[in-house]
This record gives structure tokens, sequence and C-alpha cells, in this order.
């Protein structure tokens, strides 16, 4: 007979929903601080890049 307890399926998803998580929410920081440029307002962009001529 085994004595060594095994995690229960829930416990594990749970650990996995977390860490996936935080892996997602450091890569979106990270591709959020290298573009800043794409946090700009679409319509902030195009009224700025229009003349007055």
């Amino acid at each position: 007979m085994k004595t060594t307890k095994t995690p229960s399926a829930s416990k594990l998803v749970a650990r996995f929903d977390t860490e996936l998580k935080n892996i997602l929410l450091e890569d979106l920081k990270n591709f959020r601080a290298k573009n800043k440029v794409m946090n700009i307002n679409p319509q902030t962009a195009d009224t700025e890049t229009r003349s007055a001529a």
C-alpha cells in the first residue's frame, strides 16, 4: 500500500490557475512598459495628428 498522499485535483487546478494568472499579469506589465505608445486613446491620437490648416 502507498502511504503518500497526492494533492486533490481541485487543489492542483487552483494552484495552476494562480500561477498562470501571475505569469500573464507579469507579461502584460512588461508588454505595457515596452509599448507605451499603444496605451494612447485612438480618438486622442487622431485629433493630435490633424492640422489646423
